[in-house]
């Protein structure tokens, strides 16, 4: 197991490998799905059985992962 950020790991033999909330099998995309959707934060956490601050954190994960994506537009 890989810890990637503050409650956010992968592991081979979880999930694909895809990363995960800490001790659950969770995906983080899909805690950005259901937010991305519109259900609040605390309707997430109680659905996935995570904390608020799990939910955050998935929410924290990816802002640092879009923010270190290089994109460049073409002419």
């Amino acid at each position: 197991m890989v810890q990637l950020a503050p409650r956010i790991v992968v592991d081979e033999r979880v999930r694909f490998g895809k990363p995960v909330i800490e001790g659950t099998r969770v995906p983080v995309d899909v805690v950005l799905g259901k937010l991305a959707g519109g259900m609040p934060v605390e309707a997430v956490a109680e659905e996935y059985g995570l904390t608020r601050e799990d939910v955050l954190a998935a929410l924290g994960y990816a802002a640092r992962t879009i923010a270190a994506e290089e994109v460049r537009a073409l002419p």
